[in-house]
């Protein structure tokens, strides 16, 4: 374990504005519950934290429009959320939250220090303000007519019809979401921590000693050094957060984004005396879990943060996953398109070790998954229940039936018998070496082969037809399948921890300890093994046929939400007008996500022409791999534009659905790249 006395384990923080969904569990706290259960069966010094994230202005927002306070919506979810992780046998030492009076005390200090150390830039800057309500405004409180698009209900941060990053100020007509006024601009006083002071730390610390980082990781840390770190501002000005802890910060808040990974050190403060061995000492080794959302925050954000502080030690990996859609479709909590783990909990009460199979099997290490109610019927129906339920329950049937549920002895093993039992130190082997890189899935297969070598062990063997003849035979046939049981039961807890607890009570012994996995003497002979039970039992097609109909009643709900909108007739314009438009048929040569931007894609266009490049707001609808080889139209002669740093040379056509969906305008055929559109 690359001898680290102790380790740390964080998990982000779930924001406390809804549920936690599978999509959740599948990129952070699955993976890391079983990090941490395989690091404390091998005895390690560890400590797991969580809690929830409850500042911000998406709090704010669910509170004002449901006429409640923020801590009534935080309040709500907290205890949601809580309970959904205990019930499903998340292992935190400690779920804590940010509105918490530990976490607001040591977010100031931190803050505090930082400030006293001179770590700030203080910089006054003009933002809108709502003289009605007398506060200022927040980028999604103001909207307006977006300069790129006229789309006239783009938000002060982004506009969500062309995805081009905004800044308030860039609106046309903006307008207080609050009241409905027209905000001015008031000038206000902010902090800002330097990242670019950070840079040559941060591309030496990543780039030089870190390439063992997962790729989705690495290269994202690389895009972001490679366009270089600007000031980030660490204060906003709201009335619900840590308020900013030095004269003249009156009516500001630390963002959010600068005091939630503090929240990691406020929960491990808040559960020991001792919490700055875990966050000081060189010794331990710390691990961020975290989506890919949050990979700026915990490999560049934080880590400034805690070089600035000084004291602190950095994170050894943040082992980021992708995302998980469910049925084809992106999982989103605004349409209800998830399945929500409470709800789970309480449609499949006794099933939590089938959920967390199903997404380890699929979990989205590298690139994105999916979630699929026939997948789960069919990973519990034919490997958890025919696989692994199966063979336990014939061995241990097959003991009872024969040996009164005593362990028989071991008889003269044959060539057969030492090839099964040499395999089980080599399985043990496998999942570790799989674990200790952050592989879940292949480290899941290696733990249910042990299952799989008992169950084609036994039906290789047949001791049901041999008892008659050969009983001391199938003692030593009964011994070795009971002998992969224990082994199943030790070496499959960190993945199935229920089912681990329910095998260790079938089998009459405590929990025997990882160090044990891979060992044939794990029951002694004459012990009493209990009842044999069901481990899983199979899922019949109605179970799933009522939750995709669940699915489909929620696909059906948004899709009548939808207001189909024609928009009206624009203004006249002469034929002169028209002429002077050159759209052409183009051909997409390339195509790559904009960095920092989660709507634009960076396209390079052949244009008949010439080769260039345009910047489209499409990425929210389309991937970079779906629209390369694309024929597109395309209106050429349009005076260029620079989005986020890249110069755009021409528009692309699109069609827009009533839903809001975009669709290329294409031909029906191929055509010649140049071709005139008329």
């Amino acid at each position: 374990m690359n001898g680290y006395k102790r380790y740390l384990i964080t998990s982000a923080l779930p924001y406390a504005n809804g549920p936690i969904h599978i999509g959740h569990l599948a990129g952070v706290y699955i993976p890391s519950d079983i990090y941490t259960r395989y690091l404390r069966m091998k005895g390690m010094d560890v400590v797991s934290v969580c809690g929830s994230d409850e500042h911000g202005v998406p709090i704010t927002i669910k509170a004002r429009q449901e006429g409640v306070s923020p801590q009534d919506i935080v309040d709500k979810y907290h205890s949601i959320i809580k309970k959904s992780f205990e019930d499903f046998g998340i292992a935190f030492d400690i779920y804590s939250r940010t509105s918490s009076k530990v976490h607001h005390e040591h977010s100031a200090e931190f803050f505090k220090h930082l400030y006293d150390k001179g770590e700030f830039i203080e910089k006054t800057t003009e933002q809108y303000y709502d003289s009605e309500v007398n506060q200022f405004l927040a980028d999604r409180y103001i909207t307006g007519t977006c300069p790129h698009c006229s789309n006239d209900s783009a938000y002060g941060d982004q506009c969500e019809k062309c995805g081009t990053s905004l800044n308030a100020t860039d609106l046309i007509n903006p307008k207080s979401t609050l009241s409905g006024a027209v905000p001015a601009l008031k000038p206000t006083k902010h902090w800002f921590l330097p990242l670019d002071k950070y840079q040559g730390f941060l591309e030496k610390w990543i780039l030089e000693d870190h390439k063992e980082w997962k790729v989705n990781v690495y290269g994202q840390c690389k895009s972001w050094l490679d366009h270089g770190l600007q000031p980030r501002a660490v204060s906003r000005d709201l009335d619900w957060g840590v308020p900013v802890p030095v004269e003249g910060a009156e009516g500001k808040v630390l963002y959010v984004w600068f005091d939630a990974p503090i929240g990691y050190i406020s929960a491990t403060k808040e559960l020991t005396p001792d919490w700055e061995k875990y966050w000081k000492d060189p010794e331990t080794r710390m691990i961020h879990f975290i989506g890919k959302d949050n990979i700026v925050f915990h490999c560049i954000v934080f880590p400034s943060m805690l070089k600035a502080e000084g004291s602190y030690i950095l994170p050894e990996n943040v082992p980021a996953n992708e995302f998980l859609n469910l049925e084809g479709d992106k999982i989103s909590t605004s349409r209800n398109w998830a399945v929500w783990l409470h709800e789970y909990l309480e449609e499949f009460p006794d099933k939590q070790d089938v959920l967390r199979y199903t997404l380890t099997a699929n979990m989205p290490e590298t690139k994105d998954n999916d979630f699929t109610w026939k997948d789960f019927q069919t990973r519990n129906n034919s490997e958890l229940v025919a696989i692994l339920g199966n063979f336990v329950n014939r061995a241990l049937v097959l003991t009872h039936k024969y040996f009164d549920g005593k362990i028989p002895a071991l008889g003269e093993l044959t060539d057969y018998d030492k090839e099964t039992l040499v395999e089980l130190p080599k399985l043990k082997a496998g999942i570790e070496k799989n674990l200790e890189v952050f592989r879940f899935r292949d480290a899941l297969r290696e733990a249910m082969n042990v299952a799989r070598l008992g169950n084609k062990y036994l039906a290789d063997t047949e001791p049901w037809k041999l008892f008659k003849s050969e009983p001391e035979r199938v003692a030593t046939i009964l011994n070795i399948s009971l002998q992969i049981c224990a082994n199943i039961a030790i070496l499959a807890e960190p993945f199935l921890p229920f089912t681990s607890d329910k095998l260790s009570q079938m089998l009459n012994v405590e929990s025997l300890g990882w160090e044990n996995g891979g060992k044939a003497d794990l029951l002694p002979v004459g012990h009493q093994i209990g009842k044999a039970e069901l481990l899983f039992e199979k899922i019949e097609d109605e179970v799933v046929e009522k939750q995709l109909a669940k699915l489909q009643a929620t696909k059906a709900a948004n899709e009548a939400k939808v207001i189909k909108v024609v928009e009206p007739q624009k203004d006249t314009i002469t034929y002169d007008d028209f002429m002077r438009m050159d759209i052409r048929i183009s051909t997409v040569l390339a195509a790559e996500v904009v960095p920092k931007t989660q709507k634009l894609l960076k396209l390079e266009i052949d244009t008949g022409i010439d080769k260039r490049t345009i910047v489209s707001g499409i990425a929210e609808y389309f991937k970079p791999e779906e629209v390369v080889g694309r024929q597109v139209c395309v209106l050429v002669n349009l005076e260029p534009r620079k989005i986020r740093g890249i110069v755009s040379h021409g528009m692309i056509l699109m069609a827009k659905n009533s839903d809001g969906s975009l669709r290329f305008v294409q031909p029906n055929e191929a055509v010649d790249s140049g071709s005139g559109v008329s």
